[in-house]
């Protein structure tokens, strides 16, 4: 596994922790959550493979 690799799979769930956080403080609607969220995984998923 790359260091890519690595990063990414580190920074995915931070990302998803922070769309969640931000949701519980009513800063995110749950529509935009739940994109951030999906687009965050689509995105690693797409570089992880490509590395």
């Amino acid at each position: 596994m790359s260091e890519a690799q690595l990063g990414l799979m580190t920074a995915t769930p931070i990302i998803i922790l922070f769309a969640a956080a931000l949701r519980r403080m009513g800063v995110l609607s749950t529509a935009a959550t739940v994109s951030a969220v999906c687009l965050s995984v689509a995105i690693a998923v797409v570089l992880f493979t490509t590395q």
